[in-house]
């Protein structure tokens, strides 16, 4: 057994002999952050610089694009380091860094997508009162919700209920740092980090979801109702935030079955990918989905490519 304070570094296991095709994957990987930083970059500074999108739904979208720099940026550097490297270690101090900042890149991505799904349902549904509901007040309000409380509670559930923790391991099954992992290592009684993750699961996630449900069950009520105009604008506007929504939770429901239940049955390469999922693949889809799909954007990215004004 180890003891707490034997502990100095963590291993992580899931990483396995690729020979040369590790500088293969490198280059994957590489190209792979380079693009979600481009893309997301882009979509930043072309809502910061043109004035017609100065709209609260573009104000979202661009804290959106941040938080997926944010995220990528706590797990791409760290797995080109891994590949390339022999021995798959990570100091305590750097994983329990890297768990913070990607299960609040988590929750923030989940909370803006909340906000964004109530800003289309006053869109939408209550359309005359739109402006007077969401002013700037309320829409720096949400923008600072959306971001101090993911990281506060982050801060409360890594470094106060799982770092001080004594652990009897130092082995980790994944290719990054995980939260559940480490406390799975725990030589003692993990209750109370048990509760607390099953009351912020059934008070805030469950709040969360209720309120999208809730905004899209509203908006479809709408859309039937509704002028055939009244449809496709709220189809438009809608169909890149269902989108995404929907490829977020289905990595993060890819990655709760992955760690929760015995899936060594299934090849080492298809269990990094699910693992991996929600982290990797949403960064580069949302950029794209709200690029293409939105007209506002597409249209200042056709006017960027062919030199028309902005």
């Amino acid at each position: 057994m180890i003891n707490a304070t034997q502990v100095s570094y963590f291993t992580l296991a899931a990483y396995f002999d690729t020979g040369v095709f590790k500088y293969l994957y490198f280059l994957i990987i590489l190209t792979f952050y380079i693009s979600i930083v481009c893309a997301n970059v882009l979509l930043i500074v072309v809502i910061c610089m043109n004035r017609s999108l100065h709209e609260p739904m573009y104000i979202f979208l661009c804290s959106l694009s941040v938080n997926e720099l944010y995220g990528s940026t706590a797990l791409f550097p760290f797995l080109l380091v891994q590949i390339l490297s022999d021995i798959h270690t990570v100091s305590v101090s750097l994983c329990f860094l890297q768990i913070f900042c990607l299960y609040s890149y988590g929750a923030i991505e989940f909370f803006t997508l909340a906000i964004m799904s109530y800003d289309r349902y006053l869109a939408i549904c209550y359309p005359l009162h739109y402006n007077n509901s969401m002013t700037s007040n309320k829409i720096a309000m949400l923008t600072a919700l959306i971001w101090l409380y993911p990281l506060l509670i982050n801060i409360l559930i890594v470094y106060c209920l799982s770092a001080p923790l004594q652990l009897c391991g130092n082995i980790i099954n994944k290719v990054y740092c995980d939260n559940y992992y480490v406390v799975k290592l725990a030589c003692f009684d993990t209750r109370i980090n048990n509760i607390f993750g099953l009351v912020h699961m059934f008070t805030v996630i469950f709040g969360l979801i209720m309120l999208i449900i809730y905004t899209y069950l509203r908006i479809l009520k709408v859309c039937f109702s509704g002028s055939k105009q009244t449809r496709q604008k709220a189809f438009s506007t809608c169909t890149p935030h269902i989108a995404s929504l929907l490829n977020f939770s289905c990595g993060c429901f890819f990655e709760i079955v992955h760690s929760r239940f015995n899936m060594y049955g299934l090849p080492n390469m298809l269990r990094i990918f699910l693992s991996l999922y929600w982290l990797t693949c949403q960064p580069l889809i949302n950029p794209l989905l709200y690029g293409l799909k939105m007209s506002k954007i597409r249209i200042v990215y056709k006017n960027l490519l062919f030199g028309g004004k902005m």
